[in-house]
């Protein structure tokens, strides 16, 4: 980000169309200010709790679905029980490891998906998201 990293987070989310809130900018500031990175509403809530930002989880998870509908964030429903979010809106698929939150890239090259059957008339693909599930290995 740049020399100072609450105007660059504002400066984001006006490009995004989103007026920079007090809670938008500190959420934004929590997810932007460490690179490229994969989190959970409630990992982002323990986050702002732990930065003392005043914020409710049910306004997290609506903060982190106008950054996505404004394109700041990319939704990965790799768990049907919890939606992960991804900084990196770039066309790439994950790892998932069973049984905890962690969701890492897959880099980039590592595979191919030779064929995509066809949409339905008027339909077309809009984004191929991948999730490769992982667990340790069983030791005899």
């Amino acid at each position: 980000m740049a020399a100072c990293p609450v105007h660059a987070v504002r400066a984001r989310l006006r490009d995004a169309g989103l007026r920079p809130t007090r809670q938008r900018v500190a959420l934004g500031w929590l997810l932007f200010g460490r690179g490229h990175r994969h989190v959970t509403a409630e990992m982002l809530f323990a986050e702002a709790a732990r930065a003392r930002v005043p914020i409710s989880l049910a306004t997290v998870y609506n903060t982190l679905h106008q950054f996505t509908e404004a394109g700041l964030l990319r939704e990965i429903a790799a768990d049907g029980s919890k939606t992960h979010f991804d900084t990196d809106t770039s066309d790439h698929h994950h790892f998932l490891i069973e049984g905890g939150e962690a969701l890492m890239d897959i880099p980039e090259g590592a595979f191919d998906i030779a064929r995509l059957p066809q949409p339905p008339e008027g339909m077309e693909i809009a984004r191929v998201d991948v999730v490769v599930r992982l667990r340790p290995k069983l030791t005899p």
